[in-house]
């Protein structure tokens, strides 16, 4: 049986910055942009516990803490301090896959020290990045990914779960459904609808039924709710898309001003295309509008989409579709490109920070 851990940092942008800077030790910290479109990238457990949390829009996130203290951040400084946990990570294994830069699933099945339980490379890992970095880590160990995550979950901060195989079952049974892995808000209305509201409740729906409701992903939440995940931890990571998106400073619903906006971001995701060297078929387009509702439409063509003059007829395209105006201004915009197998599927699941997301 494997031995699956998933090491996930503790409100790792800020704790990096009170690390580093004593002066923010202990004060509700948040790092993002501080400005009137700004959004929380993530908020110390000082910051927490006023109710603010990551992609919360920075002013509200000062509302609920009027003394909040915001960072800007340096993603260079992060990923350097995530290098470092993850030189430590190799020092067990090699069999590493990378979700963030703050979290990573770790297979210690068979591991450089011989160590015979997970748990004690958790224990001795998390030690490490405390005594070495000075930071914190939780950790779950479990036989799959899907467990391992949920796992990690489940005592942070600074925390660590191990869910044994024969006690899986029970584990799952008792979750709200909202703590399973891949269930995101729309699958949980939609799920609650169908009177689902626990492990319990999804294991005893049929397969048929879920592969009815939620396509592909039906067979996914049935092996789910059974403790049932075969993926490997996977070393080597294939890209899936490019895309960029842009919050403007005020919200736009003039036709001409949202057409040069467009333009103006199918040019940075040209830039990103680029940059990773990438093809893709797909083209999603992504609207955010005042009131924080958003929605996507997406569109696959046989040619690949490489530059502007590739994407923006597509983009205008699904443009057309979305209704906005004056009583309905858009406060976002964003654009990506998938699919690079042309493999167009009437449902598509998309990894989001770590998590499925079904999207009708």
């Amino acid at each position: 049986m494997r031995k699956i851990i998933h090491v996930d940092m503790d409100a790792f942008f800020a704790s990096v910055e009170q690390r580093d800077h004593p002066e923010l030790r202990g004060i509700p910290l948040a790092v993002g942009y501080d400005g009137p479109r700004g959004v929380v990238a993530t908020a110390s457990y000082e910051a927490r516990r006023y109710g603010i949390h990551s992609a919360m829009p920075m002013m509200r996130a000062k509302r609920l803490c009027p003394h909040l203290t915001v960072v800007a951040g340096s993603h260079a400084r992060y990923k350097e301090v995530s290098s470092q946990v993850h030189a430590i990570f190799h020092d067990y294994t090699d069999i590493i896959e990378p979700i963030s830069l703050d979290e990573a699933f770790l297979d210690v099945t068979e591991n450089k020290k011989d160590i015979p339980l997970a748990v004690d490379i958790a224990r001795e890992i998390r030690q490490r990045i405390r005594e070495e970095l000075h930071l914190t880590a939780s950790a779950g160990i479990s036989y799959n990914k899907l467990l391992a995550k949920i796992a990690s979950d489940w005592r942070k901060p600074d925390g660590m779960t191990t869910i044994h195989p024969d006690r899986a079952l029970d584990f799952i049974a008792q979750l709200r459904i909202e703590n399973l892995w891949g269930v995101g808000p729309r699958t949980a209305e939609k799920m609650h609808y169908m009177g689902i509201f626990t492990g319990a409740d999804l294991r005893a729906v049929s397969l048929k039924h879920l592969q009815e409701t939620f396509g592909k992903m039906g067979r996914v939440y049935y092996d789910f709710a059974r403790g049932i995940d075969e993926r490997p931890v996977e070393t080597e990571w294939i890209r899936k898309s490019v895309g960029c998106e842009r919050t403007f400073l005020e919200d736009i619903y003039k036709t001409s001003a949202v057409i040069v906006e467009l333009y103006h971001t199918t040019e940075e995701l040209e830039r990103r295309i680029a940059k990773s060297d990438f093809v893709g078929h797909t083209l999603t387009l992504k609207v955010k509008f005042a009131d924080f509702t958003q929605i996507t439409r997406s569109l696959t063509v046989q040619h690949s989409l490489i530059d502007k003059d590739d994407i923006l007829p597509v983009a205008k395209r699904l443009l057309q579709e979305v209704n906005y105006g004056p009583e309905h201004p858009i406060r976002l915009l964003g654009l990506s490109v998938s699919n690079p197998s042309m493999e167009a599927e009437a449902h598509r699941a998309e990894w989001v920070e770590g998590f499925l997301e079904f999207t009708d």
